[in-house]
């Protein structure tokens, strides 16, 4: 049996489709302004910051790299590094890999 409750407008009295519709858009963009702010933004800056980073890098500094791989920078390239790990032992990687300065502790040094 069908329910004639169905057939009736499903908009009360005094609201216009327009108000849902502005409803919609105003809320879609908050939820985009939302995940700008909290999401995109940071990651950008974090991204800039870290671009930065790499250009700056110079021979003679120790760094770390995203696998944990402490060395001495012998040679600096457009895109790769070349870090001595050991007396005898230098790798190349890529400059983008390279998380860091390597800070060692007090206890460490002595």
């Amino acid at each position: 049996m069908i329910d004639f409750a169905f057939a009736q407008s499903s908009a009360p009295h005094g609201s216009s489709p327009w108000s849902a519709l502005l409803f919609q858009l105003f809320f879609f963009a908050f939820l985009f302004a939302l995940f700008y702010f909290l999401l995109i933004r940071p990651q950008q800056k974090a991204r800039k910051k870290h671009q930065e980073f790499l250009s700056k890098l110079k021979k003679g500094e120790r760094v770390v790299t995203s696998s944990g791989i402490i060395g001495t920078i012998v040679e600096v390239g457009d895109k790769t590094v070349s870090l001595k790990v050991d007396a005898n032992t230098r790798i190349t990687i890529l400059k983008e890999h390279i998380s860091g300065y390597h800070k060692e502790k007090e206890e460490e040094k002595s």
